[in-house]
Order: C-alpha cells, then structure tokens, then sequence
C-alpha cells in the first residue's frame, strides 16, 4: 500500500501543530505559532512546514530559527504518530500569506471608501 504525499501532508500539519502546543517546552518560544500548511515530497523526504508567527521583524526570524533547531524533537515526537518507518526531514518556513491577505482586505476597503494611497499616506 502506497501512502499518499497529501494525506501525510494533512496529518502531519496536525500533528506538529499539537507537539508545537502541548509539548515544545522552549523558553525562547513564547508566543504564539500556526502551522498553515505542510507540503511533502513524493518520496516522503522531506516536509516544508509554513508557519505564521505574531511577532514581526527580528523576533519572528528568533522564532523561525527557535523551530528550526527544534526540528529534530518534534521529528522524533511524530515518528510514534505517523507510523512511517522515516519521518520526513523537517524544514520550518514563514508563511506571510495571512498578512498579504489582510492588506489586500484593507486596500479593498479604502476603495470602497473611495481613498487613494495618498491618502494613506498623509495620514
């Protein structure tokens, strides 16, 4: 039986956003962190694990690199979940698009009230 790159994508999006909660016990981890999506590749190697963080500037580069050296743990913490024989490497990356998303929903909004970006600006 073949697993699937998607269905192990899905499970191991909840699984790591469940070991990021409950049992990641990092001080320099004090915020809060969302997994929005897992991509895995077809061999099951390796898993691009997007994350969004409330911190902005320095400190959201402090917590990207905070869940890249705790890769290995919450590696260690799936292989008992997935019941793979290899749990795919893991590599955390940011995942900006809820805020894209929010500054398109305001653009629109500006529109609707008929301002320009001047006006943003003079503001």
């Amino acid at each position: 039986m073949r697993i699937r790159p998607e269905r192990v994508a899905h499970l191991m999006q909840r699984e790591i956003a469940d070991i990021l909660e409950h049992r990641l016990r990092d001080p320099r981890l004090d915020c809060w962190v969302g997994v929005t999506d897992v991509e895995v590749t077809r061999d099951l190697s390796l898993a691009r694990v997007y994350v969004s963080v409330l911190q902005e500037g320095a400190e959201r580069e402090r917590v990207l690199e905070v869940l890249r050296s705790a890769s290995g743990f919450v590696r260690h913490e799936l292989a008992p979940r997935l019941g793979l024989r290899e749990v795919p490497e893991l590599r955390f990356q940011l995942d900006t698009s809820l805020e894209r998303g929010a500054r398109v929903d305001e653009l629109l909004r500006q529109i609707e009230r008929g301002e320009t970006a001047e006006d943003e600006e003079a503001t």
